[in-house]
């Protein structure tokens, strides 16, 4: 896959801000990645990626989702913020000519994430949150810590949803029924994790 086709894509298509998050979400999941053990060129392109629709106007994203019958959910469609991960899977398979499901689901569940997410999914979802270009120090360090606390990336992304779920009760904003069920599960398969060793 042309890496550098992507850059330029995103550069044009992206604010300054969104290119350089793009650029260290990419490099928080090579960072994962090597942290792991594991080769995953599929969630460093998706975490490259993953944001590629992000800018484009809130009637754009409904237009595209109207017109190609692109699935979201009722919830998702109330909250603007997340439409761009399904469009950006959509502009993945169209514009980037990217077929490969994993990269596309990764990219498609960047924002909420799903129950029984696969390893690329997980690498994309912490990635986008833990990259030092954009995101804050402090969040990055404790994102890190957890993560190197026991050498999964479950414990890091319950933070994450911890964070995200008080963020949306603070503000007093509707919580996606999905980001409840995948927390329950993550914490559910921790404790079960832990029992076992």
């Amino acid at each position: 896959m042309n890496i550098d086709f992507f850059k330029t894509y995103l550069r044009q298509n992206l604010t300054n801000e969104r290119y350089e998050h793009s650029l260290g979400a990419y490099e928080a999941s090579c960072e994962i990645c090597k942290f792991l053990g594991v080769e995953n060129e599929k969630a460093e392109i998706a975490s490259l990626i993953h944001d590629c629709a992000k800018c484009l106007p809130n009637d754009e994203l409904l237009r595209l989702i109207s017109q190609n019958n692109i699935d979201v959910t009722k919830m998702e469609l109330e909250n603007f913020k997340t439409l761009h991960a399904p469009v950006g899977a959509y502009v993945a398979k169209t514009v980037f000519d990217i077929e490969d499901k994993e990269i596309l689901d990764a990219i498609r569940f960047h924002t909420i994430g799903r129950i029984n997410m696969t390893q690329t999914e997980k690498i994309v979802f912490l990635a986008d949150k833990i990259e030092s270009r954009t995101r804050r120090p402090d969040i990055s360090k404790l994102l890190w810590d957890a993560l190197s606390e026991h050498g999964n990336m479950d414990d890091a992304i319950i933070l994450c949803y911890k964070a995200t779920i008080k963020k949306l009760i603070d503000n007093d904003l509707v919580i996606h029924p999905q980001t409840v069920e995948v927390y329950d599960s993550l914490i559910l398969d921790v404790k079960k994790s832990r029992l076992t060793l």
